[in-house]
């Protein structure tokens, strides 16, 4: 008995320094990638104006914007934010919230954000004159969807188009449930396309990158380019936090470095992972900006309801915890009515 105990201590020891090392190293890699990876955004006491106090991960409801940065034309200089995504987590309530931001809102840019192209402009032109003007292409970008939405954006995670490419290749893939069928060409390779049939399908890099980025085919009438994406990003987040995922972190920290930027520091990587590890993507709510597209001094926008998109301003609240004021539509819509009543 005694040497079973011995052989049963000695195993228990052993396993124990197994998982500790492997943390450990775990941990480092991690912390080297995302230390890289972290950019932080510039702002008076690290937060938003819209915030009376910093927020805590892991304790506060938080907002963190999603960014996925068109750069390949300009050799990773002066992109443009082609997919914009607000996400929301309660801690306390232990819900998630997406809210997809119309790449073409139409938005007034002043000198100081937009330099000599102040003006009016696509929201996802941010990125662009905040990176030519120096005034930094996530803060601009993150205080535009503030200012349309009226609510405080906490963190960012912006992620170029091979950085989403080879995420989801260390992932193994996502599987997608598909609920029409449609094409869209293979960004990488001219002349090929990949077909999506209807059903559940296991995507790799490359397909991922078209089935959310189609939008200039019949099917995104139906199945639009946005649903595609929070789809996308739900199956994505049953995939992260697998079993499996965990032996894929070498992987996909190596990619972290080179093609994505983030506000979150490594430790607050760690918090956000610890709280959200388990959260159900099937309770995940999405919240939709209705209104219409227009065009305007020659060039096509999308005009928000205002008065959608005040309802849309005060769910997110709610989900943040924060105080509903109950005035009418913000200013950007107040922007828009008087250029359409000049």
């Amino acid at each position: 008995m005694k040497r079973w105990k011995k052989m049963i201590l000695s195993f228990v020891l052993l396993l124990f320094i197994t998982v500790i090392g492997y943390s450990t190293y775990l941990f480092m890699n991690v912390y080297g990638a995302t230390k890289e990876a972290h950019v932080e955004i510039e702002r008076e006491d690290n937060k938003s104006e819209l915030r009376e106090e910093e927020v805590t991960i892991g304790d506060d409801p938080i907002s963190i914007l999603l960014m996925g940065i068109e750069d390949y034309e300009t050799n990773g200089q002066n992109g443009r934010a082609d997919t914009l995504i607000v996400v929301t987590l309660n801690p306390r309530t232990e819900q998630m919230t997406m809210t997809t931001v119309p790449r073409d809102t139409r938005m007034e840019f002043t000198a100081v954000e937009a330099g000599q192209y102040a003006g009016f402009h696509k929201i996802n032109a941010a990125y662009t004159y905040g990176s030519i003007t120096g005034y930094g292409e996530e803060k601009l970008t993150i205080e535009k969807v503030e200012q349309l939405l009226d609510i405080p954006i906490d963190e960012y995670v912006a992620v170029n188009f091979d950085g989403f490419r080879d995420i989801v290749d260390a992932l193994g893939g996502v599987t997608v449930d598909i609920k029409q069928p449609f094409y869209e060409k293979n960004f990488y390779v001219s002349g090929e396309h990949f077909y999506f049939e209807e059903g559940e399908s296991l995507l790799n890099g490359e397909e991922a990158l078209a089935f959310v980025r189609m939008r200039k085919h019949e099917a995104n009438a139906n199945y639009s380019r946005d649903e595609r994406q929070s789809q996308f990003i739900e199956a994505t987040i049953d995939e992260a936090i697998s079993t499996g995922t965990l032996f894929k972190m070498g992987e996909i920290t190596n990619i972290l470095g080179e093609n994505v930027k983030t506000s979150f520091s490594p430790k607050e990587i760690f918090d956000l992972q610890q709280s959200y590890s388990s959260i159900n993507t099937s309770g995940i709510k999405t919240f939709e900006i209705d209104g219409q597209d227009e065009i305007r001094d020659n060039i096509y926008y999308f005009i928000p309801n205002e008065m959608d998109l005040h309802k849309v301003s005060e769910q997110l609240k709610q989900e943040l915890e924060l105080s509903i004021d109950n005035e009418e539509p913000s200013a950007v819509n107040d922007q828009n009515m008087e250029v359409e009543r000049n």
